[in-house]
């Protein structure tokens, strides 16, 4: 399978929502292709494509797995993307290297918003698409009623080439409409059929369906075009090179029916594909930049090879594991290549293709397939490696912002080294992943796309770092700020034995611009302060602000004037003036109407219109403002401001109203002030935390 030509290679992701039956379809393709026996299933962590731990634990995909199979003469390289958008990172990661996508759809369930973000991403990665309506084998589905959905989301051009005869339990007629055949399915689950002639009113519906079939391929091609004006008809190979043509032009998106987990429609399916889907030669140039920074591109037929990292993970007994795309050239064990992105050279190690868990070794790949290999030294996602003789940059995945945030909290103290390690680590394998040591709130913040996303983090730390954490709530940054002016004169006086400290100071102080944080400021006139001391008393005051006055939490948007003073000849130093500026200051804020301000973030929440009024009322629950309601594509976009203290959790609230069919995404917007009744809360806490930590060190 290896020695084959970059044309009769089909690279795809395999996407769509949660719980559309993606797995269970590559199950089926591989029990087609005689590469297994029976087909494994999700609740007995049996499929070849669900293989890692926390895909067994969860009982969802976690990982885009790549799997590898023969079909008439092609070899599939196939991408099993996961439908949470917890893990969008890996479907990303393979559209980047796939040459067209198959979205599946759950025909019990319909189209969620994954459907709709999977055709998104695919078109920002400029692929062609082929849909599979699957799970035609349950009660009480309606084959038409989802096709016309789709037809809504995506475009009339949307186009079923298989039709299913006996959707429901017991599913095993297909309707074939490039063939013109009524395709009978064996029990079993091997995808073995038998075909016959469609006749009747079949006959006469798959007569005017292929007549709409060669109008959209003749569209596709004016050439074509005129030749079927003229004949009214077009010839066998012409309809076919027309067909592929339309695909990749995207003027046409085949649909198939399909039941995944009994192995219907999925061997017609695979057909298709092998003869009409995207191969590396339709998508033949790949951008790239040079050594210059100039913009430019890679051909397939280039010798010197140019390959892109898509995906690391660390397997057990194997180490890191680098996944990646050949788009030019061929590899071999032991070749010399540059990893451009970070000028350092990489030496391969054993090149293998991939089948779930299993890892075939392989002496040389070529352009166009996808294969892996061990042991990279400083090469991480996203990563070209290249010939040094020819240095090329290729375009990263850009991947979405965070949108939920947790805290890690250590079990053993000690282990701060393995965590640090282990979270460098899994960043490097999902670069939406993010953390951070937060100086401000004391913790260590993981950030990602959603809480089964933290959680599966959690458990990797301690499966393969030995580093066990509890996620907790993050504390929230509030900030401590004044509503009205204040004045302080304080005068600092400490007689010792030896030397005294004497430094008194008058501070004015009043509320500054929103975002401003603290601006200190001097007005003094006359010699009763040394300038000197300036600084002194700024950093006395800065002090403060570090600390907190009511609550323990930075002060912000402060305007701090240092207008007059005593000093005493001897007894004035440094350390006397700084403690003054720390009192007055304190005295100061105090009689200027404190108040607190907390972070408010900007929500948007992407749901079916059905769910709208729920997400609302929910959203209003929490002391959200609703700024407005807009369409996104085929769903309703709710835009909310939020404080963060009430989005804890959120994601998991989201996907229980909107029956998992909603995402949300959120950004910090602004600090606003805190309600008086929440704001009493916080300083009666904060004085109780203080006190606590006051005993315990007593």
């Amino acid at each position: 399978m290896n020695d084959i030509a970059s044309s009769d290679l089909r690279n795809f992701s395999i996407l769509g929502h949660a719980s559309a039956g993606k797995t269970i379809l590559c199950e089926a393709m591989l029990a087609c292709a005689g590469d297994i026996g029976r087909m494994g299933s999700i609740a007995a962590g049996t499929t070849v494509s669900d293989y890692h731990a926390s895909e067994h634990q969860h009982q969802i995909s976690v990982h885009a797995s790549l799997l590898h199979l023969g079909w008439m003469g092609r070899k599939f390289n196939l991408l099993d993307c996961p439908g949470y958008a917890d893990f969008i990172s890996e479907g990303l990661g393979a559209l980047r290297v796939g040459d067209f996508a198959l979205i599946v759809i759950n025909a019990a369930h319909g189209l969620g918003v994954g459907t709709d973000a999977s055709w998104d991403y695919a078109s920002h990665f400029g692929l062609p698409k082929m849909l599979v309506i699957n799970a035609l084998d349950k009660p009480n589905v309606s084959f038409d009623s989802v096709l016309e959905d789709a037809r809504t989301h995506f475009g009339k051009n949307v186009f079923p080439l298989s039709i299913p005869l006996d959707a429901g339990p017991g599913f095993s007629r297909v309707l074939d409409v490039m063939r013109n055949e009524v395709l009978t399915y064996k029990p079993g689950g091997n995808g073995k059929y038998t075909e016959a002639p469609a006749t009747g009113e079949l006959a006469e519906r798959v007569q005017e369906l292929h007549k709409q079939l060669i109008e959209y391929v003749a569209e596709s091609d004016d050439s074509l075009m005129e030749k079927f004006f003229e004949q009214g008809i077009l010839a066998e190979e012409e309809f076919r090179a027309g067909l592929h043509q339309a695909i990749q032009r995207q003027v046409f998106v085949p649909l198939f029916a399909v039941s995944a987990e009994t192995n219907v429609g999925v061997a017609r399916l695979m057909d298709f594909i092998a003869k009409y889907g995207s191969a590396p030669t339709d998508r033949a140039e790949v951008a790239a930049r040079d050594a210059s920074g100039i913009s430019g591109s890679v051909p397939l037929t280039q010798p010197e090879p140019v390959m892109y990292v898509f995906k690391t993970m660390n397997e057990p007994g194997v180490g890191e594991l680098s996944l990646f795309r050949l788009f030019a050239g061929s590899v071999h064990p032991g070749d010399e290549l540059l990893n451009s992105a970070r000028n350092i050279s990489e030496r391969l190690g054993q090149l293998y293709v991939l089948k779930g868990g299993t890892r075939t070794p392989v002496t040389e790949l070529k352009a166009g397939d996808l294969g892996a290999v061990v042991k990279l030294r400083d090469t991480h996602t996203g990563d070209t490696l290249c010939s040094p003789k020819r240095p090329v940059v290729l375009r990263k995945v850009e991947y979405p912002a965070p949108n939920i945030h947790g805290a890690l909290r250590l079990r053993s103290k000690g282990d701060e080294d393995k965590l640090a390690v282990g979270l460098a680590t899994l960043h490097q394998e999902d670069p939406t992943f993010h953390y951070r040591v937060d100086d401000e709130i004391h913790q260590t913040i993981v950030s990602g796309q959603g809480e089964i996303q933290l959680q599966v983090i959690v458990e990797r730390l301690l499966r393969r770092f030995n580093v066990a954490v509890e996620l907790e709530e993050p504390r929230i940054a509030y900030r401590e700020t004044i509503r009205g002016k204040g004045e302080s004169r304080y005068r600092h006086k400490k007689q010792t034995g030896g030397a005294g400290q004497f430094a008194e100071v008058w501070l004015r102080i009043e509320p500054g611009p929103r975002d401003s944080g603290v601006n200190f400021t001097q007005s003094l006139v006359g010699t009763n302060v040394d300038r000197v001391f300036v600084p002194s008393v700024e950093k006395g005051v800065k002090s403060v602000c570090r600390e907190g006055v009511m609550a323990g939490y930075h002060v912000t948007d402060v305007k701090i004037d240092f207008y007059d003073g005593k000093m005493h000849p001897v007894d004035s130093k440094d350390i006397a003036f700084q403690v003054a500026g720390y009192h007055a200051f304190k005295e100061a804020f105090l009689t200027a109407l404190p108040c607190l301000l907390e972070p408010i973030y900007t929500v948007t929440v992407t749901v079916p219109e059905e769910y709208v009024g729920a997400v609302m009322g929910d959203l209003s629950s929490r002391r959200g403002h609703i700024l407005g309601v807009d369409v996104d594509g085929h769903f309703q976009a709710v835009r909310a401001q939020v404080p963060q203290k009430e989005l804890y959790h959120y994601s998991t609230t989201l996907r229980s109203i909107s029956s998992g069919k909603g995402r949300h995404a959120e950004t910090f917007s602004h600090y606003a002030e805190v309600p008086p009744d929440q704001a009493v809360k916080l300083v009666t806490e904060a004085k109780a935390r203080k006190e606590a930590e006051a005993n315990g060190k007593h």
